[in-house]
């Protein structure tokens, strides 16, 4: 399954990750030079919960921004009993 979120849309994006060395003329040194560029991943922090949708309890992709913004909302706990605890 694909990396992005049920709520939000928030799904992977892509950067570049800048690698420099040398010391800053401000202190003192001749400057800072790029040395290389590399390609990255941002990735969302991606969670599965059951949340219920529709009134139906769906296990679903959400990013955990939404669950802290308080979009999931919870299916009830269910009150199961064996059928032979039942009939006692």
């Amino acid at each position: 399954m694909s990396r992005v979120c049920y709520f939000t849309g928030r799904r992977t994006e892509t950067g570049r990750s800048i690698a420099r060395r040398g010391k800053a003329k401000r202190l003192g040194g001749v400057g800072i030079n790029i040395t290389g560029v590399t390609r990255r991943k941002f990735k969302p922090n991606i969670q599965k919960v059951r949340a219920m949708i529709d009134g139906k309890p769906v296990r679903i992709q959400v990013s955990t921004k939404a669950i802290r913004m308080g979009l999931v909302v919870k299916p009830p706990k269910r009150n199961y009993k064996p059928a032979e605890a039942a009939a006692e």
